[in-house]
């Protein structure tokens, strides 16, 4: 099976935490990341269930970095704004085969063959 060049991290956190996240994935190489605005749909059940107040606002943080560089994002991401911080979340990668449309200011990726 032929190895991804690139991934796609996505980050999940609570609203107003997507810097936080950019912030610590630029400090491991990533170059810049898309912020959606999102809502989570189990809250209403899961705070009566539980007795906590959640909130659905969300934010997804899209990054495309170079695959030697996930973990170390992933990681950061973590440490910034995860499940044990205020932020509240958390993160995932998948790897990406066909990328089209990058500038020339963005490194190529290294040959997984190599």
């Amino acid at each position: 099976m032929e190895s991804a060049c690139y991934s796609m991290i996505l980050a999940i956190v609570r609203h107003g935490y997507a810097d936080t996240v950019m912030n610590a994935a630029r400090k491991e190489g990533a170059r810049g990341g898309t912020v959606l605005n999102a809502r989570g749909t189990g809250g209403a059940d899961v705070s009566k269930f539980l007795g906590v107040t959640i909130e659905p606002e969300r934010e997804i943080i899209l990054i495309l970095a170079r695959s030697d560089l996930r973990k170390a994002i992933l990681e950061a991401i973590y440490e910034a704004a995860g499940l044990h911080t205020e932020g509240n979340g958390l993160a995932v990668s998948l790897p990406v085969e066909d990328v089209i449309g990058l500038s020339g200011r963005v490194p190529p990726a290294p040959n997984p063959e190599s």
